[in-house]
């Protein structure tokens, strides 16, 4: 199978695109770590690490396409797009990059803490992969940046009955759900703004003619195999 093919003659660099650097929206759960020099006062501003510890500490599960995805505990941003933290109260974070937050709830904790350190991540990147993969599903991404190749990947690669020329991704953004059609055969595809792709993105490979048919043939068959079965059924019964 062909990717990121060239025309004859062509340059072998290509320019990527812009990276996607992606920011809070009303919705996110937020993942808060504080640390400071004072280890018993900072624990007062983790309230969740005691329950992932406890997670961690249980018995071990098998996870498949078929599992619901766990329970992350997290500060949900509200629809006024603010996070309401231990002493600090309600903060607005909306619109801020992941490590924009982290320094305004810095600049707050310096009332509590000496030298204080933050992390913040999104906990609920997830982008979906359907269509003609080896193993469709709904796939969190803990670094918070993953291509479309790369998605791909994780779905298993896309079967030999998938259109890799017509790769369909469907992304919500300013109030609107656009869909955006990929050719991973163009070496084009790393200049797409779709490359890089964004939190709650839908990928779907369509069917090639060949899957279709064979589908359609399936279909045509079945109610002859359907009526030879139980013509075979009432022989029998009547032996």
């Amino acid at each position: 199978m062909l990717y990121q093919q060239s025309a004859a003659g062509t340059d072998t660099t290509v320019a990527l695109a812009p990276r996607y650097i992606p920011t809070i929206k009303p919705g996110d759960v937020l993942s808060v770590q504080v640390s400071s020099l004072s280890p018993e006062a900072t624990t007062f501003f983790n309230p969740y690490a005691a329950i992932t510890m406890a997670e961690r500490a249980g018995s071990p599960q098998t996870v498949t396409p078929t599992t619901p995805l766990p329970y992350t505990p997290g500060y949900v941003v509200s629809e006024e797009g603010q996070i309401e933290l231990p002493l600090m109260g309600q903060l607005t974070v909306a619109g801020l990059t992941n490590s924009q937050a982290a320094a305004q709830i810095k600049t707050k904790l310096l009332d509590f803490l000496k030298e204080p350190t933050v992390n913040v991540r999104n906990l609920n990147f997830q982008i979906a992969v359907s269509g003609e993969v080896a193993r469709p599903s709904l796939f969190s991404i803990p670094n918070e940046r993953i291509s479309l190749p790369a998605a791909l990947g994780l779905a298993g690669d896309i079967t030999i009955y998938g259109r890799r020329d017509n790769v369909l991704i469907i992304r919500e953004e300013n109030g609107k759900r656009t869909f955006n059609h990929i050719d991973l055969t163009k070496r084009d595809v790393f200049k797409s703004p779709y490359y890089y792709l964004h939190p709650n993105d839908v990928v779907y490979v369509e069917p090639g003619k060949a899957r279709v048919n064979n589908a359609d043939q399936t279909f045509q068959l079945l109610p002859i195999i359907i009526s030879a079965l139980s013509f075979i059924a009432i022989i029998v019964t009547r032996l």
